[in-house]
């Protein structure tokens, strides 16, 4: 298997080309491209939270600790006294980073259901509602971060694949198919757990109109088409021929939209959205 320094170079690589065609759409303000791309790094890491002594299962319930203490500890603030305050934190904080972390570990294995592709979908919906219900981001924003941390985690799995084939010796090593798989047949239980876990999710999810309406933009795809290569010169400085030939006229007027909470309004200010504010195209007049 791939280690955590290849996953996290190839996440980011992944994730950095994914929101450079974003920041070329102009779908998502730059505050809010910072956040879905680094939803896609994570994604990236994410699946080996099943290994007690990796890193990113460390960090995770770190920060759910961190999470959960402060906001038990605000949701009490003026309950209790300052010492009472003191023990629910660190209590909290206590509890969730090496309870938590201790019972996961007790049911989980590695290579088990959080390496499939059914934890990758429980872990995008999962994203896009921390992103709307928590963050306060647009729905479409939340999806967005969703498909990020999706693409991550499918880039985790396919580097594991890819690992389990020893080229050199030209054998496939035995943990080959353990890796990309729908669902872990090896343990039922845990796969039903994760589908019952996903379907709640889905069922909880902000609505996905807005994300799937842009990604079905002909404006945006257009746009995206007539920013693919440079009109004229690369950087420029080097002129090509077959470039200066395009017709720099036929991009003209697209306007490629923008992810927002829905058309017309943010859903939770009634702002009317801006250009980089949502994925779904203005109207045709």
């Amino acid at each position: 298997m791939a280690n955590f320094t290849t996953h996290i170079a190839i996440g980011t690589v992944v994730s950095g080309a994914l929101a450079t065609l974003t920041l070329a759409a102009d779908v998502v303000r730059p505050e809010n491209l910072v956040a879905v791309t680094l939803a896609g790094v994570l994604g990236s890491v994410l699946p080996d939270i099943d290994l007690k002594e990796s890193r990113p299962s460390r960090a995770m319930f770190a920060g759910l600790a961190i999470f959960f203490s402060f906001a038990v500890l605000f949701n009490a603030a003026t309950k209790f006294s300052i010492a009472e305050l003191w023990i629910l934190w660190l209590g909290t904080l206590v509890v969730v980073r090496y309870g938590l972390h201790t019972l996961f570990h007790r049911v989980s294995v590695h290579r088990g259901i959080w390496h499939s592709i059914l934890a990758a979908v429980f872990s995008a919906v999962v994203t896009a509602i921390i992103f709307n219900r928590v963050l306060g981001r647009p729905e479409g924003v939340a999806w967005l971060a969703g498909a990020f941390m999706f693409a991550g985690y499918i880039t985790h799995l396919t580097l594991d694949e890819i690992y389990s084939v020893d080229v050199m010796d030209t054998r496939i090593k035995s943990s080959f198919g353990t890796a990309l798989k729908l669902f872990d047949r090896r343990h039922v239980g845990a796969s039903l757990a994760m589908a019952a876990a996903t379907g709640l999710a889905i069922m909880v999810s902000p609505s996905t109109t807005t994300f799937v309406e842009g990604l079905g933009s002909r404006m945006m795809w257009s746009g995206l088409e007539q920013r693919l290569l440079p009109t004229d010169k690369w950087f420029g400085l080097v002129e090509t021929p077959h470039f200066a030939s395009r017709n720099e006229q036929s991009g003209a007027g697209v306007v490629t939209g923008s992810i927002h909470g829905r058309a017309g309004g943010d859903s939770k200010t009634g702002e009317q959205p801006r250009s980089s504010d949502s994925v779904s195209a203005p109207a045709a007049p």
